[in-house]
């Protein structure tokens, strides 16, 4: 007898549910957020199980690890794709999870990608460091603010982080705005030295692999773009075209045609948004770099948005990318615009 098994998981509990090949159920129950005591509840069922459906939300990876190194097959729901039918009455726990378990049994169940385990920790500092540079970005622009209202000085970012505290706090004659001001400092500073330190950390990593060297010959993708493409992506055989690599970077347009008339739109914030930012990043660069792209930039502008038209640029540098990883070729501009 084969048993699919659906777990609903939550923050703090899970309901796990198991049914069998006539869709009958044969064990449920809410269990505590412990890895023992959910392996203990599938044990006697182990040998019959076919695989795990686990939910995509925020705190799945220490379940998928754990039942994945226990020998079972995990299955991550992608939540967005898989959507009940919207005239059930009511609905809860149990009945999520046993329409997991019942989507896999009948294998129509949309996944997510489950990033390997012993990759995901450098792609933790990636997102860290892009935090840490929102938290900077946040305190240069109150500084600047603070010495534009009190004093009518502009000063560049650029330049703040050129000059020293000391330098920086001359600009400001009240007593109290420059004991707020140096506050703010300390913080900037802190923040830009653990943002080298995480830098640092990431290139000690990744250096190594050639697929890194290889991106960063792409128009407009330097050392921290070229890291948060290898390192969001992943493998790049995930994905079966440039495609679709192209729509999980977000760099395709979304829109819903019936009859050959625009109907709506799909779910914009499908995909990646790290490979989104990237590739629109690395668009923002080609295009005031290379003369080609500019033209061909400046010939979709006239046509199109702003926003369009640098999404066009970053649909073509995504298409590029997957074909790189994908081959272990290098750019070619005369390719970009075939």
């Amino acid at each position: 007898m084969k048993i699919y098994v659906g777990i609903d998981l939550h923050s703090n509990n899970s309901f796990v549910a198991l049914v069998d090949e006539e869709n009958k159920a044969v064990y449920k129950k809410r269990l505590p957020n412990d890895l023992i005591s959910l392996l203990e509840a599938l044990k006697p069922y182990k040998d019959s199980i076919e695989g795990v459906v686990v939910e995509s939300t925020y705190n799945w990876y220490w379940l998928a690890d754990g039942l994945q190194e226990a020998g079972y097959k995990v299955h991550l729901a992608n939540v967005s794709a898989n959507a009940q039918y919207s005239g059930i009455k009511c609905t809860g726990d149990e009945s999520d999870a046993l329409w997991l378990a019942n989507l896999l049994r009948l294998n129509i169940l949309s996944t997510g990608h489950i990033y390997p385990k012993e990759k995901r920790g450098a792609r933790e500092l990636l997102r860290k460091r892009l935090i840490l540079v929102r938290q900077q970005t946040a305190c240069l622009l109150s500084i600047q603010g603070m010495i534009n209202r009190y004093e009518n000085v502009s000063i560049t970012s650029s330049k703040m982080k050129s000059l020293s505290s000391d330098k920086v706090l001359d600009f400001i004659k009240d007593e109290n705005v420059r004991f707020a001001a140096q506050s703010q400092l300390k913080v900037l500073d802190c923040i830009m030295e653990q943002i080298s330190l995480l830098e640092k950390q990431i290139q000690k990593i990744i250096k190594p692999d050639p697929l890194f060297a290889l991106l960063k010959s792409i128009p407009g993708i330097g050392i921290i773009l070229a890291m948060t493409i290898l390192l969001e992506t992943g493998d790049i055989k995930r994905f079966k075209s440039a495609s679709n690599y192209s729509s999980y970077c977000r760099c395709v347009e979304s829109k819903r045609i019936s009859n050959e008339k625009k109907k709506g739109v799909n779910n914009r914030k499908n995909g990646n948004a790290y490979l989104c930012w990237a590739f629109i990043e690395a668009s923002n660069h080609a295009i005031t770099a290379y003369p080609e792209i500019k033209k061909y930039y400046q010939r979709k502008l006239s046509q199109t948005m702003r926003v369009v038209a640098l999404k066009t640029i970053a649909n073509k540098l995504s298409r590029a990318c997957y074909f790189m990883l994908r081959d272990n070729v290098e750019f070619d501009m005369k390719k970009l615009f075939m």
